[in-house]
């Protein structure tokens, strides 16, 4: 007789049962899964640069590896690393801060979602204008707070206005969560626009800024690109810069993301990571501090090339009798808009009833793997990627235009 009693099951905490997997990384995956197993497939679905990291920062982590800098760092990284993100800051920005505002992690999302643990309470309110990365209102579920989801439809720019801000703010409004330029819409709030925030936000000082500028130097607006630190000083005490080399400097698998803050929200972000990570790879660190000290040519380049691919991918969209594309001022993605679609039929006959419907219909008919914009809040539209080569967008596009003609 087996007398060893049956193991419970697992029952995860309250924390994982709220929030859902990334849609664009489980996207991303059937898309990778597909292609393995055959299938041709046209992936646009990553935000990831198809560049390869630039020489120079490939060989500091050589000379880094080779030096024996293969051991634990500070918390907040190493001496050299927090000066060079205070001078690219300082450079790019004209914002000073001193060493101990500077928080370095294991990428931007770690540094997110550490300040979202370090400062929501149970009940705590996040503002999270819509179209927003995905990840953003499930950071805040995870961490006990209550994300407050504003639309900013595309008639507004897909940006917030100061009247759609001051309608959200409650006693209960911890922060503000501002990404510019915008996953997934591209969208960049000018210097104007965030003078005009701030001007609400100065009236209430219990609302911080949590500013993902993760994308600030993939930027093609003729007006210089500012953060709202910057751009409102009164605002820098109260508001955390989040940045990162992944975008810029393709970087993504480095895993290396810092912020910059008051140096209480700092302490308190540096207190949680040395219980969590203890400190970010030293080997990336050495190479993150070569890509911001360095020349930086290659941003220059990049930018450039995304420039190229939105203005191919846009004018050709925006001809497809059905969808929009609204012209993005930054990042590396496109938003466009699939009214046309919905309440059409596929060839086999399936009613398209979303933009999730519409997103399916491309992979099973044509091999356009995307993201189906309910994910990020505002339908009907979906998300493509335009970090990827020139061939490979135009011959989405192509096959973009075959579905929706396919429709009845």
């Amino acid at each position: 007789m087996n007398d060893i009693p049956e193991a419970p099951v697992f029952v995860p905490a309250a924390r994982v049962t709220r929030i859902r997997v990334s849609p664009t990384v489980a996207a991303a995956a059937r898309a990778r899964e597909l292609k393995a197993e055959g299938r041709d497939i046209v992936d646009m679905t990553a935000g990831e640069p198809d560049f390869d990291t630039p020489e120079p920062v490939r060989a500091a982590a050589v000379a880094a590896i080779e030096a024996g800098q293969t051991r634990y760092t500070s918390t907040n990284g190493t001496p050299e690393l927090r000066a060079a993100i205070r001078a690219d800051f300082k450079r790019r920005l004209g914002l000073d801060y001193a060493d101990g505002e500077i928080t370095v992690g294991g990428g931007g999302k770690p540094v997110l979602f550490v300040a979202l643990m370090a400062s929501l309470d149970e009940g705590s309110e996040v503002i999270v204008p819509a179209p927003y990365w995905v990840s953003y209102p499930d950071m805040v579920l995870a961490n006990d707070g209550t994300p407050v989801i504003v639309e900013c439809p595309e008639s507004d720019g897909f940006k917030l206005t100061p009247e759609a801000l001051e309608a959200a703010i409650t006693p209960k409004t911890r922060w503000l969560i501002l990404n510019s330029p915008s996953n997934p819409t591209g969208a960049a709030y000018s210097r104007a626009e965030l003078e005009a925030l701030g001007a609400v936000l100065l009236r209430h000082p219990q609302v911080w800024v949590l500013s993902d500028d993760i994308y600030d130097q993939v930027w093609f607006s003729p007006e210089p690109m500012t953060t709202i630190a910057a751009a409102v000083p009164a605002l820098k005490g109260r508001t955390l810069l989040v940045n990162g080399v992944s975008k810029a400097y393709a970087m993504t698998g480095w895993r290396l993301g810092y912020g910059a803050g008051p140096a209480p929200l700092v302490a308190a972000i540096n207190k949680l990571q040395s219980q969590i990570s203890s400190c970010p790879s030293s080997v990336s660190q050495a190479a993150a501090t070569a890509a911001l000290s360095g020349n930086q040519g290659f941003v220059e380049e990049a930018c450039a090339a995304y420039r190229e691919r939105r203005d191919y991918a846009v004018a050709r969209l925006a001809a497809v009798p059905g969808l929009t594309c609204r012209m993005p001022d930054g990042a590396f993605y496109l938003y466009p808009g699939c009214p046309g679609a919905i309440g059409k039929r596929t060839p086999e006959g399936k009613l398209i009833e979303s933009d999730e419907d519409f997103v399916r219909y491309l992979l099973d008919s044509v091999g356009v793997a995307a993201v189906h914009g309910a994910a990020y809040g505002l339908s009907p539209y979906f998300r493509l990627s335009i970090a990827t080569s020139l061939a490979t967008i135009e011959a989405g596009c192509d096959r973009i235009e075959a579905a929706m003609k396919a429709l009845a």
